[in-house]
């Protein structure tokens, strides 16, 4: 017999779509596998970090392997950190190290917070589009609630999302729903877009108003690549800010990772910068349960202290970026799929695949069966992109990860193409 909560959370495990299926596609090996535009890894890239790790020389010692590092071991990543941080987010006042705590990834960080700055049933507002996973990264521990503020793609960056915030909020609180923060993905997962300054403000006033936490997470920071648009906007951390007379700094935590800027998911990096005492205190004592292993943190210590392979790391894997957005974009401009403008951060590509639902039917009664319908159409023609998870206020809008080898790119896109455009019925050939 479970708990209720235990049976709850293993509920999750049964949302139709919800995790991503394991490429296994092999141009060589498994020609037929399956391709997924899923996964949010930059994947040309991973080779350069393990590039790193083995002629770079990462020197192992027993702290490595230890409980804890030792001082001043222990000194040494946070103080990394900052100084990236301070070199690369332009902030408004240096970081200090004694500001930073260091996890095991930005998604156990989610869970921290959630848990310390709210009790079970409480809210947290995002706007859509979002990143659907929040849900778990806030949920399956700390049972932090994702309260959606409904914009579209292009209003969610601009000052209008405020008052979508301010109606979110009421609603939530006359059902019952305490709202403790606001949370941002800056740039925004899945569109790809970063958020102007004057937004940013607006969006602090807010939180200072209702006297509610503002969480950044910035884990795509440094993934901003040129697309030769002149009205891209540039991105702008929320560290940046003067804080004074906008937002008690004490409301603002900042998230960051190894698992996007450096390609590297499986060294399970993560970390918290905030000038909340009582916050860094709360999730010290939670890093019992989530604390970065020594190996990770050897190794994270090792790239960040390495300044000159950041920048090389940083400007080729920009050239990477660019290069395969300019492949999926044009591929999809000529197959007429349309998609949001304006993107120039992060690996992923929003698109309209609205045209190519199946009619309503007693098959397909609902809105969210039709998508899930389509969803199965892809997969069937051996491409995975995820129906609902980005949580879009209509049907048929999916993200779509383009940071794959260009020749997987490129079948993954033919296959694509291919489904949306077949007759439903007509799945390939396996």
């Amino acid at each position: 017999m479970l708990s209720q909560r235990g049976a709850s959370r293993a509920g999750f495990l049964d949302i139709p779509w919800r995790y991503a299926p394991t490429q296994t596609y092999d141009r060589e090996n498994n020609p037929g596998g399956l391709i997924s535009f899923g996964m949010a890894e930059h994947v040309p890239m991973r080779k350069e970090i393990v590039k790193f790790i083995i002629y770079a020389q990462v020197t192992f010692t027993e702290d490595s392997i230890g409980y804890r590092p030792k001082p001043p071991t222990a000194a040494r990543l946070p103080a990394a950190l900052a100084a990236h941080i301070n070199r690369n987010f332009n902030p408004y006042s240096p970081v200090d190290p004694n500001n930073v705590l260091t996890v095991s990834s930005p998604t156990a960080l989610g869970g921290m917070l959630g848990f310390a700055l709210g009790e079970p049933g409480d809210g947290i507002i995002v706007s859509r589009p979002m990143y659907g996973r929040f849900e778990l990264d806030y949920g399956v521990e700390a049972d932090i609630k994702i309260i959606y503020a409904d914009t579209e793609p292009e209003e969610g960056f601009t000052p209008a999302v405020v008052p979508k915030f301010e109606a979110a909020l009421q609603d939530a609180e006359q059902k019952g729903v305490k709202i403790r923060a606001v949370l941002i993905a800056n740039p925004n997962n899945p569109v790809g877009r970063c958020y102007p300054v004057e937004t940013l403000k607006e969006i602090c006033r807010f939180c200072q108003k209702h006297q509610i936490h503002l969480i950044s997470d910035e884990v795509y920071a440094l993934c901003i690549f040129d697309t030769g648009d002149p009205d891209a906007v540039p991105f702008r951390s929320i560290l940046s800010l003067d804080f004074c007379n906008l937002i008690d700094p004490n409301l603002v935590h900042f998230m960051y990772g190894f698992s996007k800027d450096f390609a590297s998911g499986g060294l399970h990096l993560g970390f918290l910068i905030s000038q909340n005492q009582s916050l860094l205190r709360a999730c010290k004592a939670m890093l019992r349960l989530h604390s970065a292993s020594g190996a990770a943190v050897t190794i994270g210590t090792a790239i960040l202290e390495d300044e000159e392979f950041v920048s090389h790391f940083i400007s080729k894997a920009r050239q990477s970026l660019a290069s395969r957005y300019r492949i999926a974009t044009s591929t999809l401009d000529k197959a007429g799929i349309r998609y949001i403008k304006g993107g120039n951060a992060g690996f992923f590509i929003y698109i309209d695949l609205s045209p190519y639902l199946p009619p309503e039917s007693p098959e397909h009664p609902s809105w969210q069966e039709r998508e899930f319908a389509l969803a199965q159409r892809l997969l069937d023609e051996g491409v995975f992109l995820h129906p609902r998870e980005e949580h879009a206020t209509s049907p048929g809008w999916f993200r779509l990860v383009f940071t794959q080898d260009e020749d997987i790119l490129s079948e993954g896109l033919r296959r694509l193409i291919n489904a949306v455009q077949q007759n439903v019925d007509t799945p390939r050939n396996k």
